[in-house]
């Protein structure tokens, strides 16, 4: 539809009375989004997809869940057992919230190596750290509500380290318990934070995050500002509208993701205990400690850290310097360019061994700290990983901070 042309009809009705004409041609039709964008920009959408489908299972499994100590681990198994495609609904959003952390990071990785936290996107990437913060807490909550012994173990660990802050650490854990231990108070109020109050966190933030990326625009793998150059109708000469090209690309992207998603809630939906733990299909006893407690998998990068620490309180910082380093991370590359393809070496192999000691964090976090690996206790392992993921924002900060950096000239256009 043209600039200034009036729609009629049913459509002209809502639109004078709901701007839903002009928010399709701002955000899909008239958007227009870099030509080049590759594979990483899939996970961006795709993102988007599972946080529908988390919320729409979310909706159905609370349909037939009791949130109370008596009755909850009771309630999945009635829902995994007699209740019409229950066993999928639960596999498809415990699989999901697994999905959601990988998409996640797959789409903060990329943001690492095109530079889309630098300038004019800090406030984007502010965003989506926040979103990321509420997606653990998110995780954190709901992990709780099946009341299996690891559910509830687990749950008892994490919201103990709270206890290490001075003054006022065992009431905050009072606080967040409701009750002086882990118990059906705890559980009902985990519930409606999980079903309720994050969950609108999360949309808003999302809807923040597309309103912020909009506004600047996307980036790209080259880095470049697209709206630097037009034409004489004021269009990207190097962008594209994002409907119908980016959407058909990212229906394409959904079909593959659906692809190995069903695969695994079909055929592995506990893949191999990652997903769901073998401890948590038996019901939370308090007089039964599990042998070996770690949280699951997209927390255990961050519990790396906090057992490498000998002291509880230093550990309980440490874990959460390693959150917030991320939040100022547009402020410490000063870097100028953004594109991976048009910085220095040391970027490049700093990023290269941050992204491996992230998931070797996450590994040993899995792991019995005392167990041994290549000749070094899991828990020296951990020390030294943690040295090189505090160690990427510090060398970042030192290499452009003081003109380190050597990059290669950016072009003025797009080169795909």
């Amino acid at each position: 539809m043209s600039e200034g042309t009036k729609t009629t009809g049913l459509l002209g009705w809502i639109d004078d009375r709901f701007p839903l004409t002009k928010m399709w041609e701002e955000h899909l039709s008239r958007y227009y989004a870099p030509k080049n964008f590759n594979f990483w920009y899939y996970f961006g959408s795709i993102a988007l997809l599972v946080l529908i489908l988390q919320i729409l299972t979310g909706i159905w499994l609370t349909m037939n869940y009791n949130p109370s100590a008596e009755g909850a681990f009771d309630s999945v198994l009635y829902i995994m057992r007699d209740v019409n495609w229950g066993w999928l609904m639960r596999y498809m959003h415990s699989t999901g919230a697994s999905a959601f952390f990988i998409v996640v990071y797959l789409h903060m990785f990329r943001a690492l190596l095109y530079g889309s936290y630098k300038k004019p996107r800090e406030l984007l990437w502010i965003f989506g750290m926040l979103i990321y913060v509420a997606l653990m807490a998110e995780a954190f909550m709901g992990y709780l509500l099946p009341w299996g012994q690891m559910s509830f173990w687990g749950a008892q660990v994490i919201t103990s380290l709270f206890g290490a802050i001075p003054v006022v650490g065992d009431e905050l854990v009072t606080w967040i318990r409701g009750d002086y231990n882990i118990s059906g108070v705890t559980l009902n109020r985990f519930f409606a934070l999980h079903v309720i109050a994050v969950p609108l966190v999360l949309v808003l933030l999302v809807v923040a995050h597309i309103l912020a990326l909009h506004e600047v625009g996307s980036n790209n793998p080259d880095g470049i500002d697209i709206k630097k150059n037009k034409d004489a109708n004021g269009v990207p000469k190097d962008g594209i509208p994002f409907h119908p090209y980016y959407t058909v690309k990212d229906l394409f992207g959904f079909g593959v993701f659906l692809f190995f998603f069903a695969a695994v809630v079909f055929f592995a939906p506990t893949f191999g205990g990652l997903f769901l733990e073998a401890p948590n299909f038996q019901r939370a006893d308090p007089l039964v400690t599990p042998e070996h407690i770690v949280p699951v998998w997209y927390f255990t990068a961050f519990y790396s850290i906090l057992r490498a620490v000998p002291d509880k309180l230093m550990g309980v910082i440490a874990m959460g310097a390693a959150i917030v380093v991320l939040f100022v991370l547009p402020w410490l590359d000063r870097g100028p360019v953004r594109s991976i393809r048009y910085r220095g070496l040391g970027y490049k192999v700093a990023l290269t061994l941050f992204a491996i000691a992230f998931v070797f964090l996450t590994y040993l976090g899995m792991q019995v700290p005392s167990d041994e690996i290549l000749g070094l206790t899991v828990t020296t392992w951990a020390r030294i990983n943690s040295v090189v993921y505090f160690g990427f924002f510090v060398f970042l900060w030192v290499y452009t901070f003081f003109g380190l950096e050597k990059t290669k000239p950016v072009p003025a256009r797009v080169k795909d």
